[in-house]
């Protein structure tokens, strides 16, 4: 078993629900980590999984939890699957993709931290706070269909008796 796979078997119960106790341990190590990159203006992150988990004082499944949660937002990890140890790990951040990244997934406690003004003036956060917003708002163009009109899908039937249950 790859530490990804075990770290999701401890991390996630049977239901697929977080196990509290192991999230209130790993999520400070993460804000943490975070922290430091923004801190260092690190734009270059490489090492073997063990050696980058040792450099963020956190184990090897924390450290592939971590690298789950950056993976969108940067390229050129890899497959999260394949991950042991020895793994070599080498990926760039682009830290306003990854900023908006952090808007998209509302972690508040990250794209919040005081570090971010060392990387983007205050003012850029706000418009790419806005930009991530935005894009994800859903224009309808077509007229929203009533409950009693007949069902787009053609079935002949009223929309709440059909599609609309």
């Amino acid at each position: 078993m790859g530490l990804y796979e075990a770290w999701k078997r401890i991390a996630f119960d049977t239901m697929g629900q977080t196990v509290s106790r192991i999230w209130d341990i790993y999520l400070p190590l993460e804000k943490k980590v975070y922290e430091s990159i923004l801190r260092e203006k690190c734009t270059r992150v490489e090492g073997t999984v063990k050696e980058l988990a040792a450099r963020f004082n956190m184990t090897t499944l924390q450290v592939c939890a971590f690298f789950d949660g950056i993976n969108e937002a940067v390229d050129g990890l890899p497959d999260l699957e394949d991950m042991e140890e020895d793994t070599a790990v080498a990926f760039d951040i682009e830290y306003e993709r990854l900023y908006k990244q952090m808007v998209e997934y509302k972690a508040e406690k990250l794209y919040s931290l005081p570090e971010w003004d060392n990387v983007i003036e205050p003012d850029r956060q706000k418009e790419l706070y806005s930009e991530q917003k935005n894009s994800r708002t859903v224009v309808r163009e077509a007229a929203k269909v009533g409950r009693n009109a007949a069902c787009p899908c053609g079935s002949g039937k009223k929309f709440k008796q059909c599609c609309g249950k």
